[in-house]
């Protein structure tokens, strides 16, 4: 069976080591120290930085695809949340959008609880009000591929979780995967394959658990389990 994603010889100079990924439909986590490569990975999957290499999204490959194709088969949101363009939540979602399609829009405002806020400039929002409005966005096309940097990033704890569940109902209901990267490494029993990059590469890969208790985990963040908890390990 063919794989959603292919990525074959993705690399950027200096930051990202020649590396090749498939993806099925479901939930995968990327984490790392920081500086590791994961923000890389995922610019290069995106095709926004790349120097060599492959992206195909259900075999399609993405470097062929038009503007409003490529939006059906991959979303990318940025760790940024800086929004300056004085222009309506409403309004920045719909740019995600191939078409205009306001019935699409309704249903990301009411189900990111975003109604109140639908009509108010986005550079007047808080970070973690824009952080959702961004995600609508990244959600409106309902696109095969979302790749998510930082996205729990600025949430309290209740969007936290309503995201994680938004996510996993999308890559079930809508036969998408998800790649999201994370510093936190509690959320990452919400997804079912995690990818561990150190050094500008994948280093680890596999359940949660695989990775959590890996020698790699331990070795690239410098920390050990200690019970449910961490420490900073002996040997760093």
């Amino acid at each position: 069976m063919t794989p959603l994603l292919e990525a074959r010889g993705l690399a950027i100079s200096g930051r990202l080591q020649p590396t090749d990924l498939e993806l099925d439909p479901g939930m995968t986590a990327v984490i790392g120290p920081n500086g590791a490569g994961k923000t890389s990975l995922l610019r290069a999957l995106a095709r926004i930085e790349l120097e060599t290499g492959d992206v195909l999204i259900g075999g399609e490959e993405l470097t062929h695809a038009p503007p409003p194709r490529r939006m059906r088969l991959l979303s990318f949101l940025p760790t940024t949340r800086a929004l300056v363009w004085p222009i309506s939540a409403r309004d920045v979602i719909a740019l995600g959008l191939p078409s205009p399609d306001s019935a699409r829009v309704d249903e990301l405002l009411k189900q990111l609880e975003l109604d109140a806020l639908a009509d108010r400039p986005v550079d007047h929002l808080s970070t973690g009000e824009r952080s959702r409005v961004l995600l609508a966005r990244a959600l409106a096309a309902r696109p095969r591929l979302l790749l998510l940097d930082e996205p729990l990033s600025n949430l309290d704890p209740y969007w936290v979780l309503r995201t994680l569940q938004i996510l996993n109902s999308e890559a079930r209901q809508c036969g998408c995967a998800v790649l999201a990267s994370l510093h936190d490494l509690n959320q990452i029993g919400a997804f079912e394959r995690v990818l561990l990059v150190d050094g500008g590469k994948v280093v680890a890969d596999g359940s949660p658990i695989e990775v959590l208790d890996s020698p790699e985990l331990a070795r690239a963040f410098r920390i050990e389990k200690e019970g449910r908890s961490w420490k900073i390990s002996e040997e760093a």
